[in-house]
């Protein structure tokens, strides 16, 4: 079963002064204004690479729970924090890296085991697979 979910994003302005603002269409979120010192910067606010790190680590906790559930296991917390990368490339810049520190309460499983579930599930989740071959990604898994 296929399904589309949407956000919006309008800017206006040029790059170092304008601003935009992202809009989540299912109203879950509010919507969040982000700018040049938002991205480049240390302003609070958001910015692309964010947005792009809590979905990844959203959907990898996801995906790590589905993963352990098929397999017998009962995760008590899965915990991921996503490190999005972005480097100079080619006169602008790319997304190089993304860095799942998972930090997992699965009663019953070793460090050994919990690392081999946390790698295994990296490979089926779909924010994974969309990035995979293009932007370099790791996982750093904890057992608690």
């Amino acid at each position: 079963m296929a399904f589309n979910r949407r956000a919006e994003a309008v800017w206006t302005g040029d790059v170092p002064t304008g601003g935009g603002e992202i809009t989540f269409k299912s109203g879950a979120l509010k919507s969040v204004p982000y700018n040049f010192s938002t991205r480049f910067g240390e302003q609070p606010g958001t910015n692309p690479e964010e947005l792009l790190a809590a979905a990844h680590a959203a959907c990898y906790s996801m995906a790590l729970t589905f993963f352990l559930s098929n397999n017998g296991q009962s995760p008590a917390s899965i915990d991921t924090m996503a490190v999005c990368t972005v480097e100079p490339h080619d006169g602008g810049f790319k997304i190089t890296k993304v860095k799942l520190q998972v930090t997992g309460d699965v009663p019953g499983l070793t460090q050994d085991q919990f690392a081999e579930y946390a790698h295994q599930a990296e490979g089926v989740c779909p924010v994974s697979n969309a990035l995979r071959n293009n932007v370099e990604i790791s996982v750093e898994p904890t057992l608690k």
